[in-house]
């Protein structure tokens, strides 16, 4: 089966693409040129590939939270192609793709996406299980969702995801380095871990006609309820 995946949910914009041959995978700091950059690595690594459009079997692209822009940008071109190819789209929850990873980490992992306004996208994970809901919340909303959480004050956390960085330094204040440690790539694009997820979940019939899933409304949104 070759199987695309696509994610534009943050900065790091990435693609993965998995044939008989192997998996392919491109990644760059798209910023804010998600629009300009997405189909051209799709392309690259298609044609690299040795595949047809036609070839494709299956698409998957995150589901949310992230970027308003990227994950409608992501999301569109996905739908776009699978409506055009027939064939199946797997949407995954942003998060779980980011701690995907660190299953085996013997402790607490927190992937983390800065949502600005002083907060972040995150979850808790222990053992490759999401142990709250998705949030939208401040550093000091996650500090208290970690105190409800360990399992002892030994236990170590690992954060994750392009806001981990900033998560850290705002939650350095209260874990000393012995319990709190940032994974060094964190900055990584997530595409390798959609592909690896999506072989294993189940397809919804109803992916195709949703769209992504935000944790907050737009800038515009909210200015449109102000007026």
């Amino acid at each position: 089966m070759n199987i695309l995946a696509i994610d534009t949910a943050d900065q790091v914009l990435s693609v993965a693409l998995e044939t008989g041959a192997g998996v392919s995978y491109m990644e760059i700091d798209a910023r804010s040129r998600h629009s300009e950059l997405l189909l051209e690595l799709v392309d690259q690594l298609r044609e690299n590939s040795g595949i047809k459009p036609a070839d494709i079997d299956l698409i998957a692209c995150m589901k949310g939270p992230g970027s308003f822009t990227g994950l409608r940008i992501g999301f569109s071109a996905a739908k776009g192609m699978a409506l055009a190819l027939k064939i199946p789209l797997v949407t995954v929850p942003t998060l779980d793709c980011l701690a995907y990873p660190l299953s085996i980490w013997p402790g607490i992992v927190i992937p983390a996406m800065d949502a600005k306004k002083n907060s972040f996208f995150a979850a808790l994970y222990r053992g490759g299980q999401r142990l709250t809901e998705y949030m939208d919340a401040s550093s000091q909303a996650i500090t208290r969702e970690i105190a409800a959480t360990r399992r002892s004050p030994d236990e170590r956390i690992v954060l994750t995801g392009c806001g981990a960085q900033l998560l850290y330094s705002r939650l350095s204040e209260c874990y000393t380095p012995e319990y709190i440690t940032l994974n060094p790539e964190s900055r990584k694009g997530g595409a390798r871990e959609l592909l690896k997820i999506s072989k294993t979940t189940i397809i919804d019939a109803g992916e195709i006609n949703s769209g992504p899933v935000y944790l907050r409304k737009s800038d515009a949104e909210l200015n449109s309820v102000k007026e």
